[in-house]
């Protein structure tokens, strides 16, 4: 079978291996943040609807589990906001009553855990990793750029009601934005915002590689370590390599680099040309540019990767 909504396996540095399930087309989003790796959003909503068939993603589960992969976790992930898709309450139930034995993982921006409906649909994940990266109105409308409805006080509002309801895993994920949430009085509002939320872990991360709008730069590694001592969190930004975790595949690495001596491509193309979710590809490019083997460029038509 072909995969129209699954990807990876891939190597996640918090998931270790973990097959990835893209719900919702293409940058389909309740949030334009300025970091995203994956672009920008071209479908900025709140709208939850069936955005690709449910009975397709559950076909294309039952199909790849049949032969008992070894797998860290299943993740609903993707390029745009998996809680969008009205059926992830009906996939999970899926994975759990038929493929028990996989654990499951929730990515999610957070903004619709305001519905008590949607907290029901994803209540028997596993682990549950939504964001967080300002508490003020100006700076989250900065760093995250939100859909004009989307409340700050119902967003916070949402995470706290979703942990006192669940008692999986609640890991809380801080982008780091320098010059816009690093201050002094936003980190002293979000250490009192997260006291009220009580997540097991919160994970301070930064940029990997270019993100939407060009004048976004990583935070340092000192920067980094202050802010996760100050938040009582961990640093997950790319200080390790992605080669340890053991879905990394040498094929794919391969593949992507004879593709760029070729001819350089955009993250986009690779994914056309290899057949690879976008997902995917962004993970081998840092690795690959981690280890100085290819360049990024910004150009007319996006950011190109080409050989050293």
């Amino acid at each position: 079978m072909t995969y129209k909504h699954l990807f990876g396996p891939v190597p996640s540095r918090r998931l270790g291996v973990s097959l990835g399930i893209d719900m919702v087309p293409y940058k389909t989003c309740s949030l334009n943040c300025v970091y995203c790796e994956c672009g920008a959003t071209t479908a900025l909503t709140l709208k939850r609807d069936q955005y690709t068939p449910t009975d397709e993603i559950t076909a294309e589960l039952d199909d790849y589990l049949k032969s008992e992969p070894s797998l860290d976790y299943i993740t609903f992930s993707g390029s745009g906001e998996p809680t969008l898709h009205n059926g992830i309450g009906r996939i999970l139930n899926f994975l759990k009553e038929k493929h028990p034995r996989y654990k499951v993982a929730v990515l999610t921006n957070g903004t619709l855990l305001h519905d008590s409906s949607l907290r029901k649909e994803i209540i028997g994940a596993d682990l549950v990793m939504p964001s967080l990266d300002a508490v003020s109105e100006e700076v989250f409308r900065k760093v995250n750029r939100p859909h004009e409805a989307v409340s700050l006080d119902s967003m916070t509002g949402g995470l706290t009601a979703f942990r006192e309801e669940y008692r999986g895993a609640l890991w809380l994920e801080i982008f780091i934005v320098p010059g816009l949430n690093d201050s002094d009085s936003e980190l002293q509002m979000i250490r009192k915002t997260l006291g009220q939320i009580k997540p097991d872990r919160v994970q301070i991360n930064t940029l990997d590689r270019p993100g939407v709008e060009s004048w976004v730069m990583p935070a340092g590694k000192a920067e980094l370590e202050s802010i996760s001592s100050f938040l009582n969190g961990e640093v997950i930004a790319s200080f390790r390599s992605r080669k340890k975790v053991r879905s990394f595949s040498r094929d794919i690495e391969t593949h992507i680099v004879s593709t760029l001596k070729r001819r350089p491509c955009t993250a986009r193309d690779l994914s056309a040309v290899l057949g690879l979710h976008l997902n995917e590809v962004n993970k081998y490019l840092q690795l690959l540019l981690e280890s100085g083997n290819i360049t990024s460029e910004e150009e007319d038509r996006g950011l190109f990767f080409r050989i050293r």
